[in-house]
């Protein structure tokens, strides 16, 4: 075959083969865009947090190229049955591979879909208490109170019991404090109301003083009073280190178990 045999069957390849490959690779790609414009305007209109549409426009790009890239080999001979069988192996063996991964990455979907809390919520999950940081597609970032980083697995967090103190805006915050049988309870008790009196304590729910216990030492009270989430520490911290100085200006004893022994000389 000469040169000139070469070149014709090249050009009749270019012609039959690459040129509607490369018209078909043009007009895909410009599918690819508009479907991914339409899909990011239709995402852009729920309620789904920026986050998960990220996560779902960085999923379905890859996956239109990748059908994009089939059409193609198969619009230039090429038989893709055999490509598509072997991604299906694979895409099995990377799944078993990767499990805890991908139940990581589902735990993220649910979590930025359900939204049981959000960046800056104080919460406990799975027995760890802390301000969110970051809900990512593995993990969930909390910053404890002496500032530690804990790294919960997703898939731990969509399966553990979410307490959150911070979605509906207050928190109770109850102070327990035991005192004298010798001290008049209603002392105590005006004394607990008085401590209440604090700028960031709520008016409604008013606050509360009783008595809980009646102990073999002691008598047990408790203040209760409403606080708004983020004033929770401040108002608990600033209540106990005022507490016994309080009961001291009062008279009222702040008792503990005492041992009495008696010895008789015989």
């Amino acid at each position: 075959m000469d040169f000139k045999n070469i070149l014709n069957v090249f050009v009749n390849f270019s012609v039959s083969k690459a040129l509607p490959a490369i018209i078909l690779i043009v007009i895909g790609i410009l599918a690819v865009k508009l479907i991914m414009k339409v899909l990011k305007l239709a995402l852009g209109k729920t309620k789904l947090d920026g986050q998960l549409t990220k996560l779902v426009l960085g999923i379905f790009k890859p996956v239109l190229y990748l059908l994009l890239g089939l059409i193609v080999a198969a619009r230039l001979g090429i038989d893709v049955t055999s490509v598509v069988a072997l991604a299906s192996v694979l895409t099995l063996a990377v799944s078993l591979t990767l499990q805890n991964a991908l139940a990581n990455i589902f735990g993220g979907f649910t979590l930025l879909y359900t939204k049981p809390f959000t960046a800056n919520d104080y919460v406990e999950i799975a027995g760890q208490s802390g301000t969110v940081k970051e809900v990512g597609l593995a993990y969930t970032k909390l910053a404890t109170p002496d500032n530690k980083l804990i790294s919960i697995p997703n898939s731990a967090v969509v399966a553990a019991e979410i307490v959150n103190y911070t979605t509906t805006g207050t928190r109770r915050l109850d102070i327990a404090v035991t005192a004298s049988y010798d001290a008049d309870p209603r002392l105590v008790l005006d004394t607990l109301l008085a401590m209440a009196d604090q700028p960031e304590v709520l008016k409604d729910p008013e606050p509360f003083a009783g008595v809980t216990n009646y102990g073999d030492h002691a008598i047990e009270y408790v203040l209760r009073v409403w606080v708004p989430a983020d004033d929770y520490w401040t108002v608990n911290f600033r209540l106990m280190n005022a507490m016994k100085a309080v009961f001291d200006a009062k008279g009222i004893e702040m008792t503990y178990p005492h041992l009495n022994v008696h010895m008789v000389e015989k």
